[in-house]
């Protein structure tokens, strides 16, 4: 049994990095309400805009009117991997990473050999492993999430889709956590080019047939909706990532402040046993000693 120093100097360890846990679980729990605030409120009009462009990409028929729904062989591939740029949120940005490796490793195996898949890696987590392990950085983002916003973000959407027009990459997925609430996060692998033609709920009748009518004109909404509807579907995942740290870090960190309090019950359980066992000691030598003066 440790004595009793060495038990109270765990004692004061623990609740010191109890009150650390504590404090990181209320300032992520902070974030997150604005961070959940903003997601929910991007989230329908993403959503909506999204069904829309898909029934838009699938009324344009020709390539030439419709170059983000370009299909060709999936010879060059891009992966965007959005992960946090801190840990102590879980196993939130090891999923991440997993997911990722797993796509570039098993669903696009052919091109990896061919050293066909590159990234763009969006958190320093995920970009310090992937450059680790020698796999292809195309560009680093992580800058992204010192000022959140969807300007910075159709940035790097913009370089990603004139990667595409230009033909440089012939497929692109993005790997994120999704939000759904502080206890769950959702892995999600999507393609983000080229654009799918949406089909309906019975997956019968696409929506190619729809009858539709421009305004103010097909030319109009090929350059200005169908360009910001993909910077908008790329923000939506880089805030869903974001959200989904601060809930992934305040259940960490509400964790982490459980086990910690378990610990402190334990050690105050073994000091006092301890404090006992040192007590009984001491009267046994004072017995001893009194019965060898009279003795």
């Amino acid at each position: 049994m440790a004595n009793l120093k060495e038990i109270r100097v765990r004692r004061e360890s623990v609740a010191s990095t109890r009150q650390i846990t504590s404090a990181m679980k209320m300032v992520a729990a902070a974030k997150l309400k604005k961070a959940q605030d903003a997601i929910l409120q991007l989230r329908p009009y993403a959503e909506k805009l999204q069904e829309i462009l898909g029934s838009i990409s699938g009324s344009l028929k020709s390539d030439e009117e419709n170059v983000y729904a370009r299909e060709r062989e999936e010879e060059n591939v891009l992966i965007v991997l959005i992960t946090s740029n801190r840990g102590l949120c879980g196993a939130f940005n090891s999923n991440a990473i997993k997911a990722a490796i797993h796509a570039a490793l098993e669903t696009y195996s052919t091109q990896m050999m061919a050293g066909q898949v590159h990234f763009v890696a969006i958190g320093k987590k995920g970009n310090d492993f992937l450059r680790r392990n020698g796999y292809n950085i195309i560009h680093n983002g992580s800058e992204l999430f010192d000022e959140l916003t969807f300007e910075n973000s159709a940035q790097i959407a913009q370089m990603i889709m004139d990667l595409y027009v230009e033909e440089e990459y012939d497929h692109v997925d993005l790997v994120y956590n999704q939000f759904r609430n502080a206890a769950t996060q959702i892995l999600t692998t999507e393609q983000f080019l080229p654009i799918s033609i949406e089909e309906l709920a019975d997956g019968d009748t696409p929506t190619v047939n729809a009858d539709y009518i421009f305004e103010p004109s097909k030319e109009y909404i090929l350059q200005e909706m169908v360009p910001r509807s993909l910077k908008l579907q790329f923000y939506k995942a880089i805030r869903d990532s974001f959200a989904s740290e601060h809930g992934a870090r305040m259940t960490a960190m509400h964790k982490a402040t459980d086990n910690a309090t378990e610990m402190m019950k334990e050690l105050a359980l073994e000091y006092n046993k301890a404090r006992q066992a040192a007590i009984t000691n001491e009267i046994i030598e004072i017995v001893g000693g009194a019965e060898a003066l009279s003795g």
